[in-house]
């Protein structure tokens, strides 16, 4: 096996849920689009692999669930958001298009935090990916 695939599964996420701040973690695991990104020529040429990973922390609050989907955040809705971000067209840097997919997901009112990281798969040539990863809180 590949040394740099195996050390990017052993990349774990930090510890978001906490049941004494009643906070429910939600994410997004390898969600891989076809993006239209980078700052050199070849790289306007058509869309590149980027791998998108996502955490919210969500504030449970006092209502009960009730097993219904308006009581939650929805990750295809989330998802439906990082799509949307993506189809605006060409973006230049993965630090522009994570404060975009972090900016998107603090519009719901539940998101206490947010940590995005965005992959560009096909870049070089002996590392599974290169990107970024940023955290936001909620200004709430």
């Amino acid at each position: 096996m590949d040394a740099n695939l195996k050390l990017a599964d052993n990349v774990e996420p930090l510890r978001i849920a906490d049941a004494g701040k009643s906070v429910r973690h939600v994410f997004i695991r390898d969600y891989v689009v076809a993006c239209s990104i980078g700052i050199h020529a070849h790289e306007k040429d058509g869309p590149q692999r980027v791998r998108i990973n996502l955490d919210l922390a969500v504030d449970e609050g006092a209502a009960e669930i009730n097993d219904d989907i308006r009581n939650v955040i929805c990750y295809e809705g989330m998802a439906d958001g990082i799509q949307a971000i993506v189809a605006r067209g060409h973006v230049n840097l993965v630090e522009t298009l994570a404060d975009e997919i972090a900016d998107m997901s603090l519009h719901q009112p539940q998101v206490r935090s947010v940590r995005v990281r965005v992959e560009k798969l096909d870049i070089l040539e002996n590392a599974a990916s290169v990107g970024v990863e940023i955290e936001r809180y909620s200004q709430v």
